[in-house]
């Protein structure tokens, strides 16, 4: 449970949690796990190229079945995904229906694939107890051959051609389509949905909505698991009732309500879903001209053959099969009137009670403002701080896109290789095309992806940051990430790590012991809770892993690190993951520093963990020393003073180096974040954890008299105790510390309005080449999207601003301040005469990072680049995009769009610093909003207000249909208010639990904001 000033603070959401937790109610055996793309994924392709991008494109996607997953709008399936529900729309001028949605593949896109499409995911809890996603569909055609076309033009260093630039959104000619689902209030496996449709344009335009069901095709593949066991049916058995049948899941029923007409329309008739059904098999016949018996008759594009091609054959008229579809088609004279609005309510439960049950749309609507308020009560108690509302729906979209970001995920990675029994076998080229290393792998898990369209597949250190801002708000699930990676169905018997589907032997940062002990303390801090038994079984299998890195990547003995591109794509010079066109092996800052950092981590583990096992005292001794060899083989300096690491004493930086054997070397003075990852790597030992270890602290001692050449490098000796008595373990000491933050700082260099660049400005005007063979290679200062086709092309560490790295950053510099305190201030930023301490630094950093997202005093958000629609319109500028990377100079948004992963970041740095953050563009300013807190008795009423209720009609056929009923209001977005009336208890119904809840939090606020006020900067979380 949320914990503040010592007490629980129990909301609904988190008595689901619990119930989940301790196994006692499965409330999240169902949600929203459906990806937004199954095609063009490397699961999906048995090519003998592995060019998964043709072997299965977006315009075979509605007839062809597949083999691992399923895709779709706003999607819903159980966590194994046998069954899924989803949404179609068709506006009568596209050529097929809208099921999914349309991008680029990574040879279309002049900047790699590029989803195509303008959606939102607007609202969802941890148990998917209430989720809301917005889709804006075109009432014109939609462009798919425009968009083809256009970005075929267009070259790297052109901007991409995005939907919004075809036209077809122009004069608002467009719907806003909300698609709720919110679960019942006692039986986690009853969900009702509801689909609000609004003409935004100014004339009447037609559309359909078609309801989607369908069991994923386990039966077509000749699996022994599936053998004798019969194949799953929806069958219609009354007007308005889809049954559904499945050998695990048993009956279940799909319930559909009439929906109401058009305000003002002539008829006030209903209209009512016709049920359609077909099959969810490969149109053979389509595809590749097979006939029968070979070719099914009733294929997964039945529904668009029946709807949009009029093929009435294309559908089962025996009213059953393994995919059901309820068509409401609103085209009733020219359609939905101009800012008029549509409902289509249906409800999907084991239920058998449903039939005999009239359909209480006002009850079924209450559903969702309850569950609507429970989310509002959950996402306050998480975060209680008097903070601008601005920051707080900021931060509740961006974790609201965690839990819209969490897929089903299905490989085997023999049943892949071999194929399967009921079809050909894969061509004998596809043996060597990738990933033959993993034939271990066996995953069926809800996983959280960085994009569900752009990257719909687990991405190991990606997965390592989703964890932070999931610790807030379901550490249960966090820990469950990172446990998974470690299992050994994920991890090679050797201790790798996989990293993504593309090539599981690709080597990413090791993050994960950071990430373990990170959600560890969150969950300790925010909910009470210590899980040691997470923390050692994730260790356990760390020890493993980091043996792999020592004996894989430090080919030397020399503990300097090859880690190959490490995540950074096209940072380096040349491709860090292929052989140096110059010979030799490349000694890498970043991956010698993130091994010091992972050593750290492990360390720190380990002390933890001998809190309650004293047997980890010793295992913290050895990385301890561990890490010491690795410090001075960054550091150390030969007897005649020549520099033998990575440091360059006249840059005051770290760089990259070749190494060709023996004492030659060859530095690559670029500065990127390369030379401030080394930054990462420290940690301070508090005075208690030395005094309660005395074996650990003796060791230390003896490190520090016997081997004081390598110690008083890298450790601030045991009788300079910084500030709290700590002690700094560091691979960076203090001189080089400041040296690096001179430039880090600099807003000529690293430091931008909107956080940390990945490459210094210091290379626009000074690019670093090398000629090698007769061919240049050159990096250069690039703010925005890649000019390299280095690892695609729709990534670049070559200047813009990525969150993960410079959150650690961050966390690093809060790490120095517990040990340096006031006594170590720097310019911030460089040159401009204002001397920080580092927790300031840090702080700073933090608001500019935040700023990419609030809106400035002119409504304008950084992401949203210079459209004045998105910043401006009442329909747009509340909706936030967490973008994949942002450009360097602008903090416009670039790359994937619903990076909702690591850069849902931003919702733990509104948790830290919301309630300091000033508005961007403005001088450095105390946040207003804790200004008002102490003075304001009204406060947490306040802080969950309600929105005001709004007009939502009924059905004719509904079962309080009468006059007054069909004026009843409930929430409906973007349109004047109805009423006003509170939704809370009335000032004399007194809740003695209410008013105790909100004096602890009140208490929790006033100590958080006492904090803010002088200026402490520890966090007791890092």
């Amino acid at each position: 449970m949320v914990v503040h000033n010592g007490k629980e603070v129990l909301s609904v959401e988190e008595k689901r949690l619990a119930q989940d937790r301790e196994r006692k109610v499965y409330w999240k055996r169902w949600g929203t796990y459906v990806s937004e793309r199954q095609w063009a994924t490397v699961r999906e392709d048995y090519s003998a190229n592995g060019d998964a991008w043709s072997y299965f494109p977006h315009n075979e996607a509605r007839s062809r079945t597949y083999r691992w997953g399923e895709d779709g709008l706003a999607g819903v399936s159980d966590n194994h995904q046998l069954f899924c529900l989803s949404f179609a729309f068709w506006n009568e001028k596209d050529d097929f229906l809208k099921e999914r949605l349309f991008g680029l593949t990574n040879n279309q896109g002049n900047h790699g694939e590029d989803v195509k499409e303008l959606y939102y995911y607007v609202d969802n809890t941890p148990t998917h107890s209430y989720t809301k996603y917005l889709y804006k569909y075109p009432q014109r055609k939609f462009p798919y051959q425009k968009l083809i076309d256009e970005n075929a033009k267009r070259d790297r260093l052109q901007p991409e051609y995005e939907i919004q630039d075809t036209g077809v959104f122009d004069d608002d000619r467009y719907f806003d389509i909300f698609i709720e689902m919110a679960k019942d209030a006692e039986n986690p496996e009853e969900m009702n949905f509801r689909i609000t449709a609004w003409n935004r344009g100014p004339e009447p335009a037609p559309l359909h909505i078609v309801p989607q069901a369908w069991y994923r095709n386990t039966w077509a593949w000749g699996l022994v698991s599936e053998k004798d066991k019969p194949i799953p049916s929806l069958t219609k058995v009354g007007e308005d009732l889809i049954e559904t049948q499945h050998h695990t899941q048993g009956k279940r029923h799909l319930r559909f309500a009439n929906s109401p007409g058009f305000e003002n329309h002539e008829s006030e008739d209903d209209v009512a879903p016709k049920l359609l059904f077909t099959d969810n098999e490969t149109n053979k016949a389509k595809l590749y001209g097979c006939k029968a018996p070979e070719a099914p008759k009733y294929c997964k594009d039945g529904f668009h053959e029946y709807i949009v091609d009029d093929n009435k054959d294309a559908v089962n008229p025996k009213e059953t099969g393994t995919k059901a579809g309820a068509w409401y088609a609103f085209d009733q004279g020219d359609g939905i009137p101009p800012g008029d609005f549509v409902t289509v309510r249906f409800k999907f439960t084991n239920n058998d009670d449903i039939a005999q049950e009239i359909f209480d749309e006002e009850a079924f609507d209450e559903v969702f403002d309850k569950r609507g308020e429970e989310a509002d009560d959950f996402y306050f108690n998480v975060n209680p701080m008097p903070i601008a509302d601005d920051l707080r729906n900021i931060q509740r979209q961006a974790l609201a896109g965690m839990l819209w970001t969490k897929q089903f995920y299905h490989f085997v990675y023999s049943q892949w290789a071999e194929g399967d029994p009921a079809n050909p076998p894969p061509p004998p080229e596809r043996a060597n095309v990738r990933n033959q290393g993993w034939s271990h792998l066996y995953i069926d898990d809800i996983l959280s992806m960085p994009d569900v369209w752009e990257y719909p597949f687990f991405a190991a250190w990606d997965t390592a940051f989703h964890c932070i801002p999931l610790a807030m708000i379901d550490p249960e699930f966090a820990k469950k990430q990172l446990d998974l990676l470690t299992r050994e169905w994920y991890m090679h018997p050797n201790g790798q790590v996989p990293a993504y589907e593309w090539n599981f032997s690709d080597v990413n940062p090791p993050v994960h012991a950071w990430s373990a002990l990170r959600t560890f303390k969150i969950e300790r801090k925010m909910y009470g809770r210590e899980d040691i038994d997470f923390l050692e079984r994730v260790f356990q299998k760390l020890l493993l892993n980091f043996t792999w890195w020592v004996n894989r990547k430090d080919f030397d003995g020399k503990n300097v690190f090859q880690g190959g591109f490490l995540g950074l794509d096209n940072i380096g010079l040349f491709n860090r993951s292929e052989p140096l066109p110059t010979g030799g092996t490349l000694e890498q800052a970043d991956a010698t520093g993130w091994m010091g950092f992972f050593c750290l981590q492990m360390l720190s583990i380990a002390l933890e963990l001998a809190k309650h096992r004293f047997v980890y005292e010793d295992i913290a001794s050895k990385f301890f020393e561990h890490f010491l060899l690795i410090a001075d083989a960054m550091t150390f300096k030969s007897g005649d003073g020549t520099e033998h690491g990575l440091w360059n004493e006249n840059d005051g930086f770290y760089y990259d180096a070749i190494s060709y054997g023996g004492p030659y070397s060859q530095q690559i003075p670029v500065r990127s974040l390369v030379g401030l990852i080394p930054l990462f790597a420290t940690i301070t030992l508090e005075p208690e954890v030395l005094n309660r270890f005395g074996s650990f602290t003796k060791r230390l001692s003896w490190f520090v008299e016997n081997r004081g050449e390598i110690s008083s490098r890298n450790i601030a000796s045991m009788s300079k105790r910084g500030q709290g008595e700590r002690l700094l373990l560091s691979l960076v000491n203090k001189e080089r510390l400041v040296k690096i933050l001179e430039k880090m700082l600099d807003e000529n260099e690293f430091l931008s309005e909107y956080g940390i660049r990945s490459l210094s400005k210091y290379h626009k005007d000074h690019p670093y080449s090398m000629d090698v063979h007769g061919q240049t290679y050159t990096v250069d200062y690039v703010p925005g999207d890649s000019n390299s086709p280095m690892f695609g092309g729709n990534s670049n560490w070559r200047g813009p601003i990525w969150f993960p790295t410079t959150f650690l950053l961050i966390e690093s510099l809060q790490r120095y301040y517990l040990y340096y305190g006031d006594t170590l201030k720097v310019e911030c930023p460089t040159g401009s005469g204002n001397y920080m301490n580092l927790a300031k630094v840090a702080e700073e950093i933090q608001h500019r990072l935040i700023h990419i997202f609030a809106a400035d005093e002119n409504g304008k958000r950084a992401f949203n680049g210079d459209n004045d629609k998105f910043n401006n319109d009442p329909n747009f500028k509340d909706y936030i995009l967490f973008h994949e990377f942002f450009e360097a100079d602008t903090g416009r948004g670039l790359g994937t769009q619903h990076q909702n992963g690591w850069t849902s970041l931003v919702a733990k740095l509104i948790y830290d610093v919301g309630v300091s953050c000033r508005m961007p563009r403005t001088p450095k300013t105390p946040g207003g909003a804790a200004q008002h807190f102490l003075d304001d008795d009204d406060y947490f009423s306040r802080g969950k207000k309600k929105p005001a209720k709004l007009k939502r009609r009924r059905s004719v056929k509904s079962i309080r249909s009468d006059k007054s009923d069909t004026e009843s209001v409930h929430s409906v977005d973007g349109e004047p208010q109805e009423s006003n009336e509170p939704t809370g208890k009335k000032d004399d119904d007194f809740n003695e639990e209410e008013h105790e809840k909100n004096q602890h939090l009140a208490e929790h606020i006033r100590k958080a904001l006492h904090k803010f006020q002088i200026g402490d900067g520890e966090q007791d979380d890092i």
